[in-house]
């Protein structure tokens, strides 16, 4: 009995050695890429949090240096955060920080290469599209028609949609073409809520042009918040 034993186990073993022989390289190989894939998750969000960490603390800085009308440094602060941790929300709010900075002092070009930075590295879609108004903005004070009307090309966030039509409105007014502007200051009245204090002032705009915002309430209004 206990030879026959022996004889089954020693079977089994010869079965498991073969059994390992064969697949023993690639099921080791399988354990070490997804142990190894769970390493690198883990070291991933460590130094993501790390990066987050440093990011923080040169914002900080930027900040105050801005609170202390130091331009100068701030703007130092600016090309360090985003040299080194461009791709965290922190450089990118660093940017239009130090772009509202740079136009309080007059630096227009200054505010425009912050602004156009965030507008073309921002990870956060909303960043993206703040930056990218702003730089409108400062286009618009320029008489750069063209240009900020490429800009509002690009697509943004829904939520913004009613403000990029907003804008365009007030280019095509500035260009004297009335029917567009119109077309556009209603499309951005109709996606305001109703108590959004912003949409107060698309009404001034479009009673300017002749338009009744009363006269648009037959259709389907309400949308983003201002």
């Amino acid at each position: 009995m206990a030879s026959h034993l022996d004889l089954e186990e020693q079977e089994q073993l010869d079965q498991l050695k073969h059994f390992w022989k064969t697949y023993g390289n690639l099921i080791s190989w399988l354990l070490i890429a997804v142990f190894g894939s769970i390493a690198a998750m883990n070291g991933w969000q460590w130094y993501q949090r790390t990066q987050s960490a440093k990011a923080s603390a040169i914002y900080d800085e930027i900040e105050r240096a801005v609170q202390a009308g130091d331009f100068a440094r701030a703007e130092q602060g600016f090309a360090d955060v985003k040299d080194k941790f461009g791709g965290t929300v922190f450089a990118q709010q660093a940017g239009l920080l130090v772009a509202q900075a740079a136009a309080d002092q007059g630096k227009t070009d200054a505010a425009r290469e912050a602004l156009a930075w965030v507008a073309g590295s921002a990870s956060d879609e909303g960043l993206e599209a703040v930056a990218r108004l702003r730089l409108v903005a400062l286009l618009v004070e320029t008489k750069a028609y063209d240009e900020a009307l490429k800009q509002l090309e690009a697509e943004m966030p829904t939520e913004f949609e009613p403000l990029v039509a907003d804008r365009r409105g007030d280019i095509y007014n500035l260009q004297g073409k009335t029917a567009e502007a119109r077309a556009e200051y209603e499309k951005a009245w109709k996606g305001l809520q109703a108590q959004a204090d912003y949409r107060r002032l698309v009404e001034v705009k479009l009673t300017a042009l002749g338009v009744d915002p009363k006269s648009l309430v037959g259709d389907k209004a309400g949308g983003a918040k201002s």
